[in-house]
């Protein structure tokens, strides 16, 4: 299976397309003035150096982020702040992670819960929130963890469940832990990327969703060639549980540029679909 640690891939496309997404979430949560939780269940360390050991042994950002050029992007604005204010003028040194790019976000009374095992990336990222009060980390599996928060007392939240998908059973378990956490609070928006290497286990995956009785259920991918058993991690995407009215419409325009920009050949494609009605 893959094995999929944060900190080797940071800036990459399948990063880009999770981010984008989770941007536009954000944003439509503060539309709102009432407070709202973001919940991270695979949250990594949350800020990456693109010239570490780690992101420099695959430089996967290069054919990722380093290719979207912001004066280009003038719908992704918001997004591209989120990435300066975390590097130098003119620079693309630090990729935030999930963690970091909800906390730019994040307002007084709102409130970020992150959960994270690995012991290194756990203490990074407890290094990275240090002294925000906003902010809770917990050395925690976030598949248990989650239904601890739910229904959150805001009552507005946003799950990212973004495991690393090392097990097979992590495919099965995005699932039950999205129901289980549907059945205790129903109108979160509920976020699970996923990662394209065999195509069969993906549709069963969106499978396992469609039959799961939760409603309003969309899925956004990005591939930067055609499915292949042979190259590894070829596409990537994203299962959104009642998501903002706007974001199928985004990312359908926004999609087939970045087919344009990122794919590797004629064989790039994306999808935008809505696979559960609301």
């Amino acid at each position: 299976m893959l094995s999929y640690r944060h900190s080797f891939h940071a800036g990459n496309f399948a990063d880009v397309i999770k981010h984008i997404v989770l941007v536009e979430i954000l944003q439509h949560l503060c539309r709102k003035d009432s407070p709202f939780d973001y919940i991270d269940t695979h949250a990594g360390a949350g800020l990456f150096d693109l010239g570490s050991e780690h992101a420099g042994k695959l430089q996967e950002f290069r054919d990722g982020i380093a290719k979207l050029m912001p004066p280009e992007w003038p719908e992704l604005a918001a997004y591209f702040a989120v990435l300066n204010s975390y590097n130098s003028p003119g620079k693309l040194q630090h990729y935030p992670g999930s963690p970091m790019i909800a906390r730019h976000f994040l307002r007084a009374r709102d409130r970020e819960w992150l959960f994270e095992l690995h012991p290194a990336d756990f203490a990074i990222l407890q290094g990275n929130v240090a002294g925000d009060r906003r902010v809770k980390v917990a050395r925690e599996d976030g598949f248990q963890g989650l239904s601890g928060l739910l229904p959150p007392l805001s009552r507005r939240a946003l799950v990212l469940i973004d495991p690393a998908y090392e097990v097979k059973d992590d495919f099965l378990q995005v699932v039950k832990t999205c129901t289980r956490a549907w059945k205790k609070f129903a109108t979160g928006i509920y976020v699970v990327w996923y990662p394209v290497v065999e195509r069969e286990r993906i549709d069963e995956l969106a499978s396992r969703f469609v039959n799961s009785g939760m409603r309003n259920i969309q899925r956004f991918e990005l591939g930067l060639t055609a499915d292949t058993a042979a190259r590894g991690l070829t596409a990537a995407g994203l299962i959104v549980i009642n998501p903002p009215w706007t974001l199928m419409e985004r990312m359908s325009v926004l999609l087939p540029r970045l087919v344009a920009t990122l794919g590797r050949d004629a064989g790039a494609f994306f999808k935008a679909e809505t696979l559960v009605d609301d």
